[in-house]
């Protein structure tokens, strides 16, 4: 057989180890399917010594960044230690180096990608990132190849593992949400300090990644509305299921003749929907294009072996463009320079719920107040005594705009007969 091709690897941890194991698991097939084999030939790591999950050869190991960088015979670089400092300049050096590079990098992507893809296309080379979004599940490249022909109206998914768990959990047993929380970190499903999840930041920059790419604009994380889940309630769950929803953070693209909104949030979906029956761990993203109508791809988002099925992946696409002398064939597909909607002029439903006074006109006080604020209601969906003086209110609205919404908000919070405004959630799918 040929000449091997030649692989830096950045990073030995989970990501790191799932690519070594699956290099050397599938190592035949893949030299099969290139008609050359892949060789691993520096690992860069913190620590020599530390015990590992695998067995390495230690002369693959080094500490030494510039040992990989400055061996012409290796001519892909992955990069799955995480970051954003190191990686970012090591991305760099490599690219301007003439290698290639495969990453799952999503901080880095989403607040840096233009810099990098600019790099890459000056020097000739790849930049693939599957991983970076959806662990396994392939997306980044559907939505930059098989479905290029398509006008993409939407992109809506769940894209974090951690808060679909804790949301399915909730809905199911009826528990808290620190409860489940505690849970998800005991399985290994939440981080140590879990707010990167939990408050919608993860999700917002892999939605600034798949939003850049379905609309052909540069998107940044800091142009992604965040909301996360910690203030959901098993009530509100309880609620959606008797309304026939599920409860999902959800990050949402869409592009129409105002612009380009990008958010994430939790949200009611009906329970009809694909995404509505993506429980647990796994991801799923729903897109929606002017010739292929709806589809959606489904898998598990995180994890060391889906995650390097991924990297993998991009691994052998680099290495068949090398064979080829045809490296840096898709470049940046980031053309236009879109308007980006702010959060106040999006359009969508509402589910609301207020505790007040427990006394005649209360509802009528607060229908008022919304009207004014053209927020139009669809129904009141509950109204039940919680003692002799507090009740709570459940109402829908019809579509509406956020800016009018968050006005009516803030008016009804300062309203005499309005104890408390303990839920805001918006509802995405469906009908008026």
């Amino acid at each position: 057989m040929a000449k091997s091709i030649k692989i830096g690897i950045l990073g030995l941890g989970t990501v790191g180890t799932g690519v070594v194991k699956l290099l050397e698991q599938n190592g035949d097939i893949i030299a099969q399917k290139l008609g050359q084999p892949l060789k691993i030939s520096h690992i860069l790591v913190r620590d020599l010594n530390r015990k590992r999950d695998i067995d390495v050869d230690p002369n693959l190991l080094t500490t030494d960044p510039e040992k990989i960088f400055s061996d012409p015979e290796t001519n892909i670089i992955v990069e799955v230690m995480g970051g954003v400092g190191a990686a970012k300049e090591y991305i760099l050096k490599s690219l301007k180096r003439g290698k290639s590079v495969v990453t799952a990098n999503k901080d880095l992507l989403a607040l840096h990608g233009k810099e990098l893809f600019n790099a890459s296309e000056t020097h000739g080379v790849d930049l693939l990132f599957e991983a970076s979004v959806g662990g396994g599940i392939p997306i980044i490249h559907p939505l930059k190849e098989c479905l290029a022909g398509n006008r993409i109206r939407k992109v809506m998914g769940i894209v974090n593992g951690t808060t679909n768990y804790i949301l399915t959990k909730m809905t199911r047993e009826g528990r808290s949400f620190s409860d489940v929380l505690e849970e998800a970190k005991s399985l290994g499903y939440a981080e140590a300090d879990p707010t990167s999840d939990i408050e919608g930041d993860d999700a917002a920059r892999k939605m600034a990644i798949l939003a850049s790419i379905a609309f052909g604009t540069r998107i940044t994380y800091h142009d992604v509305y965040r909301q996360g889940i910690s203030n959901l309630t098993v009530e509100d769950i309880n609620y959606a299921n008797d309304l026939g929803y599920a409860v999902k953070l959800l990050g949402i693209a869409r592009e129409d003749e105002d612009g380009i909104e990008v958010r994430v949030h939790p949200a009611f979906v009906p329970l009809k929907h694909p995404l509505a029956a993506v429980s647990d761990v796994f991801n799923a993203v729903f897109v929606e294009g002017d010739a292929v109508g709806e589809t959606m791809f489904y898998g598990r988002g995180a994890g060391s072996m889906p995650t390097a099925s991924a990297v993998v992946g991009d691994i052998i696409e680099a290495a068949r463009n090398f064979q080829h002398h045809d490296r840096g064939r898709i470049t940046c597909t980031c053309f236009y320079d879109k308007p980006i909607k702010p959060m106040g002029a999006v359009v969508t439903k509402y589910y609301l719920r207020l505790i007040v006074k427990d006394e005649p006109g209360v509802l009528a006080s607060i229908a008022g107040v919304f009207g004014e604020r053209e927020v139009s209601l669809a129904s009141v969906v509950q109204e039940r005594a919680l003692n002799s003086s507090a009740a709570e209110l459940v109402l829908i609205t019809h579509h509406v705009r956020e800016q009018n919404l968050q006005d009516a908000l803030k008016i009804l919070a300062d309203l005499p007969v309005v104890k408390q405004i303990a839920s805001v959630v918006r509802v995405e799918g469906g009908e008026d």
